[in-house]
């Protein structure tokens, strides 16, 4: 499927649910990895606000790509972010969404202002 980059040049993006490893099979505990680099994941949430709408999304991010640094309720960048939308069956029912990866996840600083004094 096809993937869409995402602009976050005009976002604040917060950091929501702190990363935790993502996992591939929910019975046998099974990490998942990155298909071509063998990288384990990591998932993270995260609150998208942009043009005063806001939006919760899970943000997939190799385990490498997590930066020290990161606090709960604080500003961060998602270098690379894309969103990939997605299809299945399930139990006979299909099922889609969007799926969002980034390369990194990195602290980052609240935007001056628009009213700001310079």
């Amino acid at each position: 499927m096809r993937t869409i980059r995402v602009e976050t040049s005009a976002a604040t993006i917060l950091l929501t649910e702190a990363p935790e490893p993502k996992v591939r099979d929910r019975q046998t505990g099974e990490r998942a990895v990155d298909a071509v680099s063998g990288e384990a994941l990591m998932t993270l949430g995260v609150v998208y606000i942009e043009e005063g709408e806001s939006s919760l999304i899970k943000v997939t991010v190799p385990e490498g790509g997590i930066s020290e640094g990161l606090a709960l309720g604080a500003p961060v960048s998602l270098p690379g972010l894309v969103a990939r939308p997605w299809e299945s069956v399930f139990n006979g029912q299909q099922r889609h969404g969007i799926a969002f990866r980034a390369a990194a996840v990195t602290p980052a600083a609240f935007p001056a202002s628009e009213g700001a004094a310079a």
